[in-house]
Formats: C-alpha cells, sequence, structure tokens
C-alpha cells in the first residue's frame, strides 16, 4: 500500500529493478506528474506518454538519487525533461521554451488561454534580431553556434537575443492575460 511508503526501502527496492517498488514509486507519484504535464499538454494521451516515459527514466536512473533534496523534486525535473523532449520531436517546441520555468509555479498562467498562433503573432513584436534568434532557436530549434553560424553573430550574442526574447515575451503574455482578465470582468 501507498500508506507504507518508506522512501529509502522504495528507492533501494527500485534500483534492485523490484517491480513493487517500482509500482509503489509510480502510484505515489503519478498523480501530480501527469497534473505538471497536463499544464503543457490538454491531449491525456500525450501526457500519459510524457509521464511514462518520464518514469522510465526515473527506473533506469534511481540509482543515482542520493537523499539530497526531495525525492518529488528529483522525479519532477526527470519528468520535466520529457516534457522538454517530447516537444522538441512533435515541433510544439517554441510553447515550450517560452515557458521554460512554468512547472515551478502552482498557479494557472496565460499559457493555459494562449494558442500557438497567438505566439507567433507576438513574435512579430519582437525587435528583428532578437525575433530571428528566438524564432530559429525556439522555433526551428537550431543551436545556439548554427544561429550564430546563420546570423554572423557570436554565440553569446545568440543566447542574449534568446534571453531578451523571453523577458519580452513573458511581457507580451502577461499584456494577453491582462486582457482576458479584463474581459471576464
Amino acid at each position: 500500500m501507498i500508506k507504507d511508503f518508506k522512501e529509502k526501502d522504495v528507492v533501494k527496492g527500485c534500483a534492485e529493478n523490484d517491480r513493487r517498488s517500482q509500482e509503489l514509486l509510480y502510484k505515489r507519484y503519478f498523480p501530480a506528474m501527469m497534473q505538471m504535464c497536463m499544464r503543457y499538454t490538454t491531449d491525456r494521451d500525450n501526457a500519459m506518454q510524457i509521464v511514462n516515459n518520464g518514469f522510465l527514466r526515473v527506473f533506469k536512473k534511481i540509482d543515482q538519487f542520493k537523499f539530497e533534496g526531495s525525492l518529488e523534486g528529483w522525479i519532477r525535473r526527470i519528468v520535466f525533461h520529457s516534457i522538454s523532449d517530447f516537444f522538441k520531436s512533435e515541433k510544439k517546441y517554441l510553447q515550450f521554451m517560452v515557458f521554460e520555468e512554468k512547472e515551478k509555479s502552482t498557479s494557472q498562467t496565460a499559457l493555459d488561454n494562449i494558442y500557438y498562433e497567438d505566439l507567433l503573432k507576438m513574435i512579430e513584436n519582437l525587435p528583428d534580431a532578437t525575433g530571428k534568434v528566438f524564432t530559429l532557436y525556439a522555433v526551428e530549434g537550431f543551436k545556439h553556434r548554427e544561429i550564430a553560424e546563420l546570423l554572423n553573430i557570436s554565440v553569446g550574442t545568440s543566447k542574449w537575443h534568446l534571453s531578451e526574447a523571453r523577458k519580452e515575451m513573458k511581457k507580451l503574455i502577461a499584456k494577453y492575460q491582462d486582457k482576458i482578465n479584463y474581459a471576464r470582468q
């Protein structure tokens, strides 16, 4: 039973590939991980796939957990990487890249109310160079080195533009959320 969950014993059992321990760990943390994934996708099947891929990684890496911090936080980071991988592979990377830190927030954010097309329109409001770097990185999936070569800029400049784009996008999204909240009143 989950009531009998003793973290050290379950982690040790998982490291030894004990199926009962894996089941206990999964059942204990599944609801929280599923809820986190559902903040990024409204498709329950995709969320389930992400969670299960995340738990596979957890079971493969469980021997690396050293009880320095919470087990749930450690699992959350691994599942978050699965979310990232899913969006990269699905070319839905833009929405994810703007809000990498969304999972740290427990409140509902503007992302829940924004469509992909709205985000693309917001990118058009970015300064030219910043918008190009952001589009190449977040939408098209280029790496900073590739962007630097394409735009004839340094890798550091590419990273700076991405950072600036994220800051500006967060401001634009906050304005968008304010409009939605005002319209609801």
